[in-house]
């Protein structure tokens, strides 16, 4: 599956920024959605190739949001990478046990984030 286009899910506006100017410098389209409730809403009608998530939301954590993306028929199988300063090991197995395919932990340099997507 080529990988083209991104969605980005964070509630802080500068980590949602950083992201977004990594992988499109890398070359992907990008959207962003400041929200879990929004992630869902764009996830659905964008059809991303890849999915990015913050844990700590407001509004839905990234674990209710991957659970979510998973109940979907046309998001099921997209791959999930959790973006979280959560480091915990338990938070890296409860991450995959919820969906998650990949997991990289804050503070992270932008070569693990195009590391992620091309693992995938």
């Amino acid at each position: 599956m080529a990988i083209t286009k991104i969605l980005i899910v964070d509630d802080a506006a500068a980590d949602r920024a950083n992201l977004q100017s990594i992988v499109a410098s890398a070359g992907y389209v990008v959207s962003t959605a400041a929200s879990g409730r929004e992630g869902m809403e764009r996830a659905l009608q964008d059809r991303p190739d890849v999915i990015f998530l913050d844990i700590l939301m407001q509004d839905m954590d990234g674990f209710e949001l991957c659970r979510g993306l998973r109940a979907h028929e046309s998001t099921k199988s997209t791959p999930i990478v959790i973006v979280s300063s959560k480091n915990q090991r338990a938070d890296r197995m409860w991450a995959l046990e919820q969906g998650a395919t990949a997991y990289v932990a804050k503070p992270y340099k932008p070569a693990d984030i195009i590391d992620s997507i091309r693992r995938l």
